[in-house]
């Protein structure tokens, strides 16, 4: 039983490693749109991936929207190759939150889902649209958080 379950993972893993790094702008939308800057280095084999982020929302005290900087290791899961120049991916993972609202902080641990596309412009320089929803423990002011946003791409 081991040995087909084995020879799959050689399958699936077997391919050639490539890494990319993108550098991001977005909006998150809760509670108030707030502008997001960040930035996501990661590494892929043929269907699976893994990504580091770090991105950091700005606080709007005038909304009682509060800064929020995450740092999530995330798995993807991706189609092995481009589909008409856009290659399609799911994303799930986890780490850390720092929630700041005035004086009022927050530090704990969350988890992310969601998915985007990363689209063919020009060797290797894609766009990448991404969607996430955050899901904080401890005691945020908001423990479900969306994201979207739009960034440049460099594979290598």
């Amino acid at each position: 039983m081991r040995m087909p379950v084995i020879a799959l993972a050689l399958i699936l893993f077997a391919a050639p490693a490539f890494a990319d790094v993108t550098a991001f702008i977005g909006s998150t939308t809760t509670p108030a749109n707030r502008g997001v800057k960040g930035v996501a280095v990661g590494m892929g084999l043929l269907i699976v991936g893994f990504e580091f982020e770090y991105a950091r929302t700005a606080e709007d005290l005038t909304k009682a929207a509060p800064e929020l900087r995450t740092g999530m290791g995330n798995v993807l899961l991706q189609t092995p190759v481009p589909v008409a120049g856009m290659q399609f991916y799911t994303t799930m993972g986890g780490g850390g939150y720092r929630e700041t609202l005035a004086s009022r902080q927050t530090t704990n641990l969350g988890i992310n889902t969601g998915g985007g596309v990363k689209i063919s412009l020009l060797g290797p320089i894609r766009a990448r649209l991404d969607y996430r929803v955050f899901k904080l423990r401890g005691d945020p002011l908001h423990a479900t958080v969306h994201r979207i946003y739009a960034g440049l791409n460099l594979s290598f």
